[in-house]
This record gives structure tokens, sequence and C-alpha cells, in this order.
């Protein structure tokens, strides 16, 4: 069957692959190490097709930022937090958000190669910046509820307790090599996840309760 053949056939399944083969090829490269051979051959097609389902490498890269976000806000709205108490929801969005970045090294890549760019690119979504409203709005539901019960207090914000979160996540999987063989060698990686998820918890909760 000719490339044609396949791109006609399924066009969507197609530029699936090229996302994916394109995360990888950016979180292993950089925006700017990357090839778009590299990312054809992940994708299992050729550098004319990727050129003909998104233009430029460019503008690929920005495709990949958005559905990145797009999945851990899609994975956190999924979470059914409204129907939970303040606390086991904010436990429960902490554990989760912890879970994905160890899950989904490739985003955290993404995420750090995005910042040694200083934001170029996903400056240039207004999708991203939506998307990840999402984000404050969990916890500002969250939060309101809990300010409501009296369990949490009234002197937090919102974009502080996202950074908290963010940061202990990030960190974890950002910095765990580093972190490791300088402070904690002889751990093994599923302690380092077991305390780092529990220090989460333990450090968001701890700041929001009253």
């Amino acid at each position: 069957m000719s490339e044609l053949t396949k791109r006609k056939n399924d066009p969507e399944g197609l530029k699936k692959r090229i996302i994916a083969g394109a995360l990888k090829a950016f979180a292993e490269f950089g925006m700017q190490g990357a090839r778009l051979e590299q990312i054809a051959e992940h994708a299992q097609t050729t550098k004319r097709m990727v050129v003909y389902h998104f233009g430029s490498k460019e503008q690929l890269y920005i495709e990949v930022l958005e559905q990145v976000y797009q999945q851990i806000r899609q994975h956190e709205t999924g979470l059914n937090l409204a129907a939970m108490a303040p606390e086991l929801a904010m436990t429960r969005l902490v554990e989760a958000s912890f879970d994905y970045h160890v899950a989904h090294p490739d985003f955290m890549r993404l995420v750090c190669s995005e910042n040694l760019l200083r934001g170029r690119y996903i400056s240039q979504s207004p999708q991203i910046k939506a998307l990840n409203r999402s984000a404050l709005d969990l916890l500002d539901d969250i939060l309101a509820r809990g300010q409501q019960q009296g369990v949490f207090t009234a002197d937090v914000q919102t974009i502080d307790v996202h950074r908290l979160i963010s940061s202990i996540c990030v960190h974890h999987v950002s910095n765990r090599y580093t972190f490791n063989a300088l402070f904690s060698p002889d751990n093994s990686e599923e302690e380092s996840i077991r305390r780092n998820r529990q220090l989460a918890v333990t450090a968001t909760l701890r700041y929001i309760r009253k």
C-alpha cells in the first residue's frame, strides 16, 4: 500500500503517529535539535507527509505543546473531584498530578525545553492558555468548598497552590538524576516516588489548612 493510500485511508491515524513521534523527538533533542526526518521515522512516514499535515517544524512543535497540555488537563478534569470532600479532593488532585508527571517524563522534558526557549512558542498559542485555566478552576472549587467548611484558610491564592503542587511534581522528574546522585544515591526509584508523592500531599495540605 502506498503512502498516499495510507493517508487517504487513515489521515487522522497518521497525524496521531506524527504527533507521538514529534513528542519523542522534541523531548529528546528540543525544538531546535529535532529534525523532521527523525519525526517521520518515529511515525513510520516521510518528511513530505509531516510537512503536508503540519506545514513546518515550528507549527508541529506548537501542536505537540497543545496536545500534551490538553492531555494533562483532561486527566485532571476526569477525576470527579467535585463529588469529594475538600481535603480528599485536594489529596487526590495532588496524587494524580504527581503520578501523571512520573508516567509522562516526555511531557516534563518538553516543558523544560520550552523554558530554555524562554516560552517562545507556548506564548503563541491562545489554546494552551485557555486549556490551563481549567487547572486553576479545579483548585478554585476545592479551595472555596474547603474555606466554606472552615477546613482551609482564606489566606491563600489559587495560583500559589498550583505553583506549590507543580514545583514538587516537576522537580521529581526534571531533577531526579542529579538530586538522587547528590543526596540520596542509595534510594530506589520506588522509594523516591513514595517519599516525594507524600511530600507533595503533606506540603500542600499544611499550606492550605486553617
